[in-house]
This record gives C-alpha cells, structure tokens and sequence, in this order.
C-alpha cells in the first residue's frame, strides 16, 4: 500500500516501567481483589496486564508528570501537513500480544518502533495510522503489536486520500450475552488513570474539551479501551494474562467523569489454531450510547477459577 507518509518510520524510543507502574495501571483500570496476580508484587504468578503497552508511548522512560502538550510536538511525517498534537482523539486501536511482558525493564533494553501505516483526508479530521511494535532490543523478540487511528480534529481538508473502508465487526442479533460487566465511573477515574503516564490535559481539567467542542472533561479513550479488556479477560478468559491474543475496539464517543458503563460480550464458537476464540463486545454507557463499537478479541475461554 502507499500514500503520503506511508512506511515513514518515527525514532526508536526506549521505554521503561518498574513494578510499581504496573500495578498502578492495574488499580487504574479496575482489576479486583482475586486477582491478586495483577495487585501484588509478590504473588507467585505476579505479571503485568498485557495491555500496558498501550500506555508505553506516552510514559517512555519518564517518572514524574510531563509537560504532555510539549512532548507531544510529534516529528513531521514527509509529505503531509504538520498536524496539531494538542488536537487530537483515538479513533480505533487494535492489539496482538506475542509475549508476556516482564515485570519490570530493570536489565532490560526495550523500545517502542512505530511507523506510519497510512495518512487519510476525511474532511474535517485527517487521519493517521501508525503500527507500533514493543520489542526486546538485545534480542528482536516482540511482545506486541499496535495498529491505531489517531484523528487531528479540525485539520483536514488538504486534499489527501479518504483512505479505505474499514471491516466491522458488529455483535451478533438476537442472542443474549455470554457475559455482561459493569464499570461505575467517578470524577476521580481519568485522575488516577493519567499517572500511568498520559498526562493530557483534556482528562484533567474542562477547558481542552470545551474548546474541542466536548464541552468539558473527558475520560481517555485508552481508559475505557483497557478498563474493557480487563472485563473481556476477567469474564471470559479466568484472569490469565496468557489468554489474551487479540483485543481491538473503535472509539465511539466521548467518555465523562462519573458514566456507568455496560460491556456486553458474545461467544462466536469460532477457534483458531492456537485455540483462542473470537469474542465480539460492545461497550454502552447508562444512556444506551455506544462509547466502543467494533469491538473484538481472540481469548482462550477459561473458568474464573482457574486464573492461572
């Protein structure tokens, strides 16, 4: 495939955790008390949610808060327009996991490679699709691998290609969930989600979002997006970390400070060679408006008794 920006490749950037970010993030994103697994450094099979990666771009290396709108003054992809980084929302994130993270990069040389899959025109937004791989840079083993959606809000219009029609993945009609979970938000959720690393502004305080037209707060797209696959894996794959192969979802609208969400979750039945099988989710606030649609996930099915 080409197009503006295609295969451009931004530096490589080192990233770090210890484990104490990863169980931050944990808490953050509503494990519970049996899964201690997840909560407590100490625990015989303590590992680090498998969807922490999606937060590596933005912590880095740092340990304190960051000036998040300087650090994100990404560097200009050739061939497109410089898009404005303080303007910008998830639009679809879709994950594979290889390996299962170490509990901590003490010893370790990992870094993040990310490079631009497509660069798409859709009027009022333009798009970009990046690929972003985590990887052990003394040996090349990859632990995961990202295709997301960024939309710059407000800064299309230049001409570039509408890009292609993505593939849905809708739940399936007149069947009852093979599991539902619930997730009571508070004022105070994107607060203690922001310290794993994504200090934007819009999460923290109203005025981003009012000038952004969200008329105030919201609550990270990743925050839902992880609080989900925490729900997926605790529901339907025991808590084991292992069980997870694929999770993707689209982000539908915005997220506020104290909304109840509902996930509803469907069996396909369908398996693949590794045994891992397609879950088709949808995530709803308390008003019935979709927050994640396209929502799909390849899990080994397990008992919640058995975690591990």
């Amino acid at each position: 495939m080409s197009g503006p920006g295609v295969g451009f490749e931004y530096p490589r950037q080192q990233v770090s955790w210890l484990k104490r970010d990863a169980l931050l993030f944990a808490n953050s994103i509503g494990c519970k008390a049996d899964e201690l697994h997840f909560l407590y450094e100490l625990h015989p099979d303590f590992a680090v949610f498998p969807s922490y990666v999606t937060i590596l771009p933005f912590k880095l290396t740092n340990n304190d808060v960051i000036d998040f709108y300087a650090a994100q003054k990404n560097t200009p992809i050739p061939g497109v327009p410089k898009f404005d980084p303080t303007r910008v929302i998830d639009g679809e994130r879709k994950i594979t996991f290889f390996k299962q993270l170490p509990t901590s990069t003490q010893g370790k040389n990992i870094e993040i490679r990310t490079k631009v899959v497509g660069v798409y025109d859709k009027g009022k937004a333009s798009v970009v699709e990046t690929e972003t791989t985590v990887v052990d840079k003394d040996t090349e083993e990859v632990y995961s691998k990202a295709l997301g959606s960024a939309f710059y809000v407000g800064q299309g219009g230049w001409g570039g290609p509408k890009g292609p029609s993505t593939v849905n993945y809708p739940p399936p009609q007149g069947k009852k969930p093979d599991a539902v979970s619930v997730d009571q938000t508070s004022f105070e959720t994107a607060l203690l989600y922001r310290l794993n690393g994504d200090y934007n502004p819009l999460h923290a305080t109203p005025e981003p979002g009012k000038k952004m037209g969200f008329g105030g707060t919201i609550i990270h797209g990743l925050y839902s997006w992880n609080a989900t696959a925490h729900a997926v894996l605790r529901e339907l794959g025991g808590s084991n970390p292992k069980n997870l192969q694929e999770f993707q979802a689209r982000f539908a609208s915005p997220v506020r400070p104290g909304d109840k969400l509902t996930t509803e979750m469907w069996k396909t039945g369908e398996t693949n060679k590794d045994g891992f099988e397609e879950v088709r989710f949808v995530t709803k606030n308390q008003d019935g408006k979709t927050v994640l649609s396209n929502g799909r996930a390849l899990v080994k099915v397990a008992n919640r008794d058995s975690k591990l």
